[in-house]
């Protein structure tokens, strides 16, 4: 609070402050505008009557609900998040992208310019799959009593398609005009507002219910004590850092000493934050996504819906451990190379003390960075089954105002933006004292 106050106080920073909340409006406005060719009134009748889980309930949930409303908006970020993760991970297949990481600024600006590319790829893929799952009735389990597309021309489709590949262009745009000239990266503060423009609303819905009388304040008071709580022991985790020593020897280049300084390499607990639950739950909706295409008296659809369809069954409470473990040492892996970080502290003239210099600093920064994801495996188990012990435990509906995921970002986002935030309070205040200091002397 005292960094935001400060900021506010703060012209530079005030006008970027407010610079980010007019995107953020023009993004929650674009929301609930329709796409043309979209029943607005059927669709509200079967967002009303149905719920969507899984994949589909993720999506909606990172649109800040424009996905079930069919909007202009209705893909969100999402395919931008899917192509930056897909570009990352090629990184390991394909050598041109590891040389482009490798040649800094330069390299890493060809990159964005491939994942903006695959992000239209992307955009043009899902919203079709989306208009034609909302055609059939699928998008909202089957439970709509109208029509949600009247006009099932090829022409319509396409428009339709173009429109929403058009609003996440849109998107991507204003996400990077928060990032160039607000405050925080772009993307992540609209995933941000996308998950708190439903939480406070769904929160409330257990205390108040539906009309005001369908509701539980006991269940209320729990759940949000529960959520204090697990979003302090979030942040604590997401703060910590294993810190390993490295002193640098001194080097004489020319006339001059160079290095001789010690520092440390910061490893955090959870390096590969919220990726491991997306990933989860993404494949594992993927069977239900099929299912729902199947006739509901074959044996593999009935036994996709009964056993991964809910959350709280035993497969796919073991599954999605699995899946999360598996991606919390895959992602890492990729993310963080021992042997070029080995070799990066070679290089510089950097060593560990009592490690050799090269690859018995490789194998350190491996044992270490093994030990360091069992407990980021166990942590992100412990977070992401919370919600699931709670609907099990107190017979709450499944739509729960937040899950793992969300808790991850919520914190994780807030943390980024605050440091960011507090960074350039320091940077302005620095300025201006430097700045009134030379008039004195003037």
């Amino acid at each position: 609070m005292r960094t935001l106050i400060q900021a506010f106080k703060t012209k530079e920073l005030r006008n970027k402050i407010l610079f980010a909340f007019g995107i953020i409006i023009i993004y929650r406005i674009g929301s609930f505008i329709p796409t043309p060719g979209v029943d607005y009134k059927v669709v509200q009748d079967c967002i009303t009557s149905a719920s969507s889980e899984d994949f589909i309930g993720l999506v909606n949930l990172f649109s800040g609900g424009a996905l079930l409303q069919l909007s202009i908006f209705a893909l969100g970020i999402m395919p931008y998040i899917t192509a930056s993760i897909v570009v990352q991970l090629l990184r390991v297949v394909i050598p041109r992208f590891e040389a482009l990481h490798k040649e800094g600024q330069s390299g890493e600006a060809k990159l964005t310019q491939y994942t903006r590319y695959l992000t239209i790829g992307l955009a043009v893929l899902q919203s079709t799959t989306i208009l034609v799952t909302a055609r059939s009735g699928a998008l909202f389990n089957y439970a709509c009593s109208g029509q949600v597309i009247p006009d099932s021309s090829v022409w319509n489709l396409i428009v339709m398609v173009l429109i929403m590949t058009g609003g996440t262009g849109l998107i991507m745009w204003m996400a990077e005009l928060v990032t160039d000239k607000g405050i925080g990266n772009g993307m992540s503060v609209l995933i941000f507002m996308s998950i708190c423009s439903g939480f406070l609303p769904q929160l409330w819905e257990i205390g108040w219910g539906t009309n005001g009388t369908n509701g539980n304040w006991q269940k209320f008071g729990i759940v949000t004590a529960v959520l204090i709580v697990i979003l302090v022991f979030v942040v604590f985790v997401e703060l910590s850092q294993r810190r390993i020593p490295v002193q640098y020897t001194r080097r004489m280049i020319g006339r001059k000493m160079y290095g001789g300084s010690s520092t440390y390499l910061p490893l955090k607990i959870n390096m590969s934050g919220v990726i491991p639950p997306i990933f989860a739950s993404s494949i594992l909706a993927i069977p239900t996504l099929i299912a729902q295409f199947g006739n509901t008296d074959q044996s593999w659809v009935t036994w996709i819906n009964n056993n991964l369809a809910s959350t709280t069954s035993v497969w796919y409470i073991g599954l999605y451990s699995l899946m999360i473990v598996f991606f919390c040492f895959f992602y890492t892996s990729i993310t963080f190379n021992p042997d070029e970080t080995a070799d990066n502290m070679k290089q510089y003239g950097g060593f560990i003390p009592g490690i050799r210099a090269g690859r018995a600093t490789s194998q350190y920064l491996t044992y270490v960075m093994n030990r360091l994801n069992t407990v980021g495996a166990v942590y992100l188990l412990f977070v992401a089954l919370i919600p699931t012990v709670l609907i099990m435990v107190m017979s709450i509906s499944s739509k729960l105002p937040f899950g793992g995921t969300t808790i991850l970002i919520i914190a994780g986002v807030g943390l980024d933006t605050l440091r960011q935030a507090r960074a350039q309070t320091e940077q302005f205040q620095y300025a201006g004292f430097l700045f009134e200091d030379n008039d004195h002397k003037n």
